[in-house]
């Protein structure tokens, strides 16, 4: 049984981590994985969890990544650090905090794998590559990104958590994955985490105008939650390959469209409004996932259609109209 911690174990993507690592993957009816969930429910929610605190491989703890992580009673064997706020409206809230938990974070990430020798993943993102001025994205491409601009925080902070990845590994030798995540969407979502999939159903299922900034003509690619967890799954399992890897799903949307298809699914009557881009949002996203292909035999199954579904579904579930 290998031990694995998730920072931002609480949140939309590392809850649906806990959950594959302690159900998919069990041999002979048996999880192959103890998970220590650590997170400072910042934009987590110990609901993502609740369904997991009475399992006896998994354990929760209440920390924020800016400060020292200690776990000292057992031997980690992998880390996936998923501790950073992840949507514009969370992480401009604080973005000295955002930047904090992707230098001071990542460094305490880092130390805790260097100390245990454990095998560690950055989850990365798409935004490193700012408003790209290639379509669709390789991971060879360097980006566009404003360093001085409101986004930045993010943005940068991301670049810098792999430059310090590749230079622990070059340093010290230590495992690294580093993962460049695409727009991911699904049940878990927060409902007021800004994100356009969360945005668009919420204003939908209550009938409100649905809000497009720009003209709605800019494009996503979205990947669903299983998606690209069972990537994540892959990449950190698979031996001699740092990465970086773009995992996402190449399916082009624009916002338009996007917002077309939710108020069918939700058979709203909401109208759709148009208000000014916010500086510096990317007009084009598309990853290139050629090489997530060829090396972890991996590529999203999920269509579209059948992911804003089930989406809709929880948020019918879930929230108060």
């Amino acid at each position: 049984m290998k031990t694995v911690v998730v920072t931002g174990g609480a949140g939309f993507l590392g809850s649906h981590l806990c959950d594959y690592l302690l159900s998919s993957s069990k041999k002979n009816g048996r999880s192959a994985h103890k998970v220590i969930c650590v997170d400072n429910l910042f934009t987590g929610s110990k609901e993502n969890i609740r369904h997991l605190l009475d399992n006896k491989n998994f354990s929760f703890i209440n920390h924020d990544i800016i400060e020292p992580l200690h776990i000292d009673n057992c031997i980690i064997d992998q880390i996936y650090n998923l501790a950073c706020p992840a949507s514009p409206i969370h992480y401009q809230i604080n973005p000295v905090r955002t930047i904090k938990a992707n230098t001071i974070g990542v460094i305490n990430v880092l130390g805790l794998a260097k100390k245990h020798k454990a095998r560690v993943l950055q989850a990365s993102t798409s935004e490193i590559y700012g408003d790209p001025l290639e379509h669709p994205q390789k991971e060879s491409y360097r980006g566009n990104v404003n360093t001085i601009g409101p986004r930045a925080c993010y943005d940068e902070g991301k670049r810098v958590a792999e430059t310090l990845f590749f230079d622990y590994n070059r340093q010290h030798n230590l495992e690294i994955r580093v993962m460049r995540i695409f727009n991911t969407y699904g049940p878990r979502m927060a409902e007021r985490d800004g994100r356009v999939v969360s945005n668009f159903i919420m204003q939908a299922l209550r009938n409100k105008d649905i809000t497009i900034y720009g003209d709605g003509s800019q494009t996503r690619s979205f990947c669903y939650v299983s998606d690209l967890i069972a990537g994540m799954y892959k990449f950190m399992n698979i031996d001699d390959f740092t990465g970086p890897v773009s995992i996402g799903n190449p399916g082009e949307f624009t916002m338009l469209e996007l917002a077309k298809k939710v108020i069918k699914l939700t058979k709203s009557k909401s109208k759709i409004v148009f208000k000014p881009l916010p500086q510096d949002d990317p007009q084009k996203r598309k990853p290139d996932i050629s090489l997530a292909k060829k090396v972890l035999k991996w590529e999203p199954a999920v269509k579209l259609d059948e992911g804003l579904e089930k989406t809709v579904a929880y948020f019918k579930t879930k929230t108060t109209l």
